[in-house]
This record gives structure tokens, sequence and C-alpha cells, in this order.
């Protein structure tokens, strides 16, 4: 499919906000899943360190 002008490649002939939008939310789905498991694991280390200092202070 060959678009005239870039406004005519948006409006994806007519149908631009619902490829847009599945873009979209493709790509925000996508993010979640890349940054989830870091932030996770983040929290996780920083659980632990807090467990081994608590730790050292006790024995």
């Amino acid at each position: 499919m060959a678009f005239d002008n870039f406004a005519e490649f948006l409006a994806m002939g007519k149908h631009g906000a619902y490829v847009w939008a599945a873009y979209g939310i493709s790509l925000l789905v996508i993010a979640a899943n890349i940054l989830a498991p870091i932030l996770r694991q983040r929290a996780l280390r920083i659980d632990i360190q807090r467990k081994i200092k608590r730790e050292k202070l006790e024995s």
C-alpha cells in the first residue's frame, strides 16, 4: 500500500486510530515485560542487602 504523503500514512486509510493504538499498546506491553524483571531484581538485591546487614548486626 503506497501513500502519497505523511498524513495519509498516519491515517492508514481511515484505520489509523486502530493501527496506531495497537502499536502503542504492543509497545507498552513489550516495555513492561522488559522493565518488570529488572525492577524486581533491583528490589530483591536491596532486600537481600538489608537482610545481610541485619544478620551482621544481630551476630
